[in-house]
């Protein structure tokens, strides 16, 4: 009984450490698509379209690692390689989701996301992204 719950404390870390793993590609992407640092743009200048889009991203991945290790196979081996495929395959997902709404946008998406004044793009671009990852989700089995 106390070698399961070690077993799962140990598969938990595991997890847990894939899943912010996850979550810092997923923080890259949104640094890459948009214009200047991201730090900077959600802690020192508290932009507040910076900062819902990386959440959406950020919940959507962890949705997406939810959803994987939820469903995971009985064998650890092959439920931690599910989580990374389907995690990467989401942040791949959410970035061509970016990509496909700024260009069907007038503009540059990135710099909606980095005006100061609250922008509804960023709105409509978080939501891209989190309906981008349940997509994912519903394709894990």
């Amino acid at each position: 009984m106390l070698e399961d719950l070690l077993e799962g404390a140990g598969r938990s870390i595991v997890f847990g450490i894939v899943g912010i793993g996850l979550m810092a590609v997923g923080y890259l992407l949104i640094d890459l698509l948009t214009p200047g640092k991201l730090r900077d743009l959600i802690f020192v200048e508290r932009n507040p379209n910076a900062s819902l889009l990386l959440a959406a991203n950020q919940l959507g991945i962890a949705a997406i690692v939810f959803t994987a290790i939820f469903t995971s196979y009985s064998d650890f081996g092959q439920g931690l390689a599910s989580t990374v495929i389907f995690g990467l395959i989401g942040i791949v997902i959410m970035g061509l989701a970016f990509l496909v709404l700024d260009w069907m946008t007038p503009g540059k998406l990135g710099e909606v996301i980095c005006t100061p004044e609250r922008h509804g793009g960023a709105l409509v671009s978080a939501a891209s992204h989190f309906g981008a990852a349940l997509i994912v989700c519903a394709c894990i089995s």
